[in-house]
């Protein structure tokens, strides 16, 4: 498997991770202290460090730390939608399209000379 690909799989794998960390507990433990909703975060993170670090620096021998970047956002909006909907159903909301659009618009400036020399 090429290395970006690699990176980008990792990537995915950890935000899943970061995600439950970050905002799981304001579902499944919304009547626990605040300080048992981080010692369970820190541990869900442990996991997202273990894919992160290893995407990063797999990823960082094929692109520059601002593409690196710019693809762990893209990658952590894309996880974060279909959570915030399926999981907390949250509404969805136009806001994610258009934030989605601001990115795509990052990732072509920050992979323009890439693509076009």
């Amino acid at each position: 498997m090429p290395p970006l690909a690699i990176t980008i799989s990792l990537l995915i794998l950890s935000n899943i991770f970061m995600t439950f960390a970050w905002y799981g507990h304001l579902k499944n433990m919304q009547h626990s202290s605040w300080i048992w909703a981080a010692l369970v975060s820190w541990g869900i993170a442990l996991f997202e460090y273990l894919l992160q670090v290893p995407a990063n620096r797999i990823g960082a021998q094929v692109v520059n730390v601002g593409q690196l970047k710019i693809l762990q956002e893209v990658i952590t909006l894309s996880v974060f939608v279909p959570f915030s909907i399926l999981y907390l159903k949250e509404p969805f909301r136009m806001d994610f399209v258009w934030a989605g659009l601001c990115l795509l618009g990052a990732v072509f400036f920050m992979f323009r000379e890439r693509l076009f020399g």
